[in-house]
């Protein structure tokens, strides 16, 4: 389902880090991953992904941050899906606000993640 798409899990919880992993993987997508906002924006400078998920809660630099770091210091307009533990409507709004194109709440599932993974990369496409 995801062949050939490379996806960075930016997640700073090592559980779901690799659970979002083994999803993706297991539909045959190639995933990098960052323990926080800097290491996906490290990761960002290094490498060239068709996605990120990107944990909005984070240490050091958090998933808001890195997707402003991304958006208006990179110049990158990769596809970013937020993902949170939160069901507000706020949370959901700040992501939008900051840059990213959705989000999605935890707990992931494969069905769920995998079809959102593919409509966000198609947006993406015709917008671009």
């Amino acid at each position: 389902m995801l062949q050939g798409l490379k996806i960075l899990v930016a997640e700073d919880n090592e559980l779901n880090q690799k659970i979002a992993g083994f999803i993706l993987q297991k539909q045959n997508a190639t995933v990098d991953a960052a323990l926080n906002g800097r290491e996906a924006v490290v990761l960002m400078q290094k490498n060239s992904y068709d996605l990120v998920l990107m944990d909005v809660h984070m240490p050091e630099m958090d998933g808001f941050e890195a997707t402003d770091y991304i958006r208006n210091t990179l110049k990158n307009k990769v596809p970013i899906i937020g993902v949170t533990a939160s069901y507000w409507q706020k949370e959901y709004d700040s992501c939008l606000k900051i840059g990213m194109n959705t989000c999605i709440t935890k707990p992931l599932f494969p069905d769920k993640l995998c079809k959102l993974i593919l409509d966000v990369i198609e947006q993406s496409k015709q917008t671009s």
